[in-house]
């Protein structure tokens, strides 16, 4: 291990600053007399994920006092009743936005679903209006994993300006808005962009050219330290649940980056948990706050 020291990028630390500053704000439209944002979310099946991100959504919720509702279905649920049930969110006027929980049961077009949703209400980020929107710099909702990880580089002052970032991963979810949200004219921003994949041959070589990585892949401990150059900056997206009979929770979660054997190379890194997590759920947050505002 190397004599050098590397800032922590503390997801948790950083999304508690941002519930503070989000319950201030509600609490002051609350004063003025308008209703607290209402985020509602729709829960299909039993998946022990799903399960999880759900009940936090709902948790951070009450934490910057929004309201929030779940809808459950099984997993025997209709693409109709889905539809319907969209319909009538997209109506409610008591509702500033929701998500449905992805995945989805192989029996429903998760992209129907996400169409379906009005992207006036689409604090996901999701919808094509939202992606288009976003890949051309116009207002829209920014899904949430890929905005968290802008404002962790912004509020802790990492240099992106003329940075070569890899992104690995080209999911819609993380790795294609990425890509796109660090080439635009901004701050963070103005990177030089390379996208790898599965299809990638020559992975290695471009990761150690990078001045920034975003580890999206979903594989877990794939970025090792002979993949990093001294200095650059490793953002780890990735939460694989791997058994652990010694957990409580009998498994544990493991990012795409060997932490122990990267962190000594970098400048500064993400741990998991504790670092993109967080601030995926405060993202939404402040997408529902952005919705209640319009």
């Amino acid at each position: 291990m190397s004599n050098h020291t590397y800032k922590l990028l503390d997801g948790k630390a950083t999304a508690e600053a941002i519930k503070l500053e989000i319950a201030a704000e509600v609490a002051a439209m609350v004063a003025e007399g308008k209703a607290a944002p209402h985020l509602v979310a729709i829960l299909v099946g039993h998946d022990g994920g799903s399960e999880t991100y759900v009940a936090s959504k709902m948790k951070t919720c009450q934490e910057v006092g929004f309201r929030s509702s779940l809808i459950r279905y099984e997993d025997n649920v209709t693409e109709a009743e889905l539809l319907a049930a969209i319909a009538r969110l997209n109506l409610d006027e008591d509702v500033t936005g929701f998500i449905i929980q992805l995945p989805l049961p192989k029996h429903i077009d998760e992209q129907k679903i996400i169409e379906a949703v009005d992207p006036r209400k689409d604090v996901d980020g999701f919808h094509p209006i939202n992606v288009g929107r976003m890949s051309i710099g116009l207002p829209c909702f920014v899904s949430a994993t890929p905005k968290g990880i802008l404002e962790l580089l912004k509020r802790n002052q990492i240099e992106t300006r003329g940075k070569h970032c890899v992104v690995l991963g080209r999911s819609n979810i993380v790795g294609k808005p990425m890509a796109q949200l660090l080439l635009h004219k901004a701050s963070p921003g103005d990177c030089t962009v390379t996208v790898c994949h599965s299809r990638t041959p020559n992975i290695k070589e471009l990761c150690l050219q990078a001045d920034i990585i975003v580890a999206a892949l979903g594989v877990p401990s794939f970025v090792k330290a002979d993949m990093v150059k001294p200095g650059a900056v490793v953002i780890d997206v990735g939460t694989t649940r791997i058994a652990d009979p010694t957990r409580k929770s009998g498994f544990r979660l493991s990012g795409d980056v060997c932490f122990d054997e990267v962190a000594p190379l970098t400048s500064a890194i993400t741990p998991v948990p504790g670092g993109v997590g967080p601030m995926t759920i405060v993202s939404l947050m402040l997408n529902t706050l952005q919705a209640a505002k319009q």
